[in-house]
């Protein structure tokens, strides 16, 4: 079983560390989401093979046999749980689930929603001002740029109150003013 303190990989390495195309797609996806290294689109996809299995699983009880009620509440809470955080629609199907890719696990990230929502000038700059604590959800500061934002706090990012960011007078909130952001 293992000691339960004892922190576990939560990605699997790539089967053929030297492929080019591979290695190349997400040396694009470090750089347009500004990741620290390609763990992070390791993690990403690990995330997205849960999710896949889960729909697999579903498909599979369906042709066994087993009683459409579990079925119907399984595939139900699965894509309520997909919904709430963003990667489907309400009326999404099983195999929409299958269908997600990577930059729409990736495009949930903080990081990512600070850049698109204009308050940081590039990726990069929006994980400086996460960890830094620049950043809050809800009026509460989060410091974790991976931190997957849900459906119903999209609306709510910002800068924290006690950030020197706050005021408009802050010469970096010039620059992102002047870039069109």
């Amino acid at each position: 079983m293992g000691y339960p303190g004892k922190n576990h990989k939560q990605y699997q390495p790539p089967k053929r560390p030297f492929e080019l195309s591979r290695i190349e797609e997400e040396t694009h996806l470090v750089i347009d989401y500004g990741l620290r290294n390609k763990r992070e689109v390791w993690k990403a996809k690990e995330a997205l093979r849960r999710y896949r299995k889960a729909a697999r699983d579903i498909i599979a009880l369906t042709s066994s046999g087993t009683e459409p009620a579990k079925v119907q509440a399984k595939k139900d809470q699965l894509i309520g749980y997909l919904s709430r955080m963003g990667f489907l629609a309400e009326d999404a199907s099983i195999d929409d689930v299958l269908a997600l890719q990577v930059e729409q696990q990736l495009g949930r990230r903080l990081q990512t929603m600070v850049y698109r929502s204009g308050l940081a000038r590039s990726p990069k700059q929006a994980r400086q001002f996460i960890t830094h604590g620049h950043v809050a959800l809800n009026g509460k500061k989060v410091t974790i740029p991976s931190y997957m934002v849900k459906r119903a706090e999209e609306n709510v990012i910002s800068y924290y109150g006690k950030s020197p960011l706050i005021s408009d007078l802050h010469a970096e909130r010039g620059r992102i003013a002047k870039t069109g952001r």
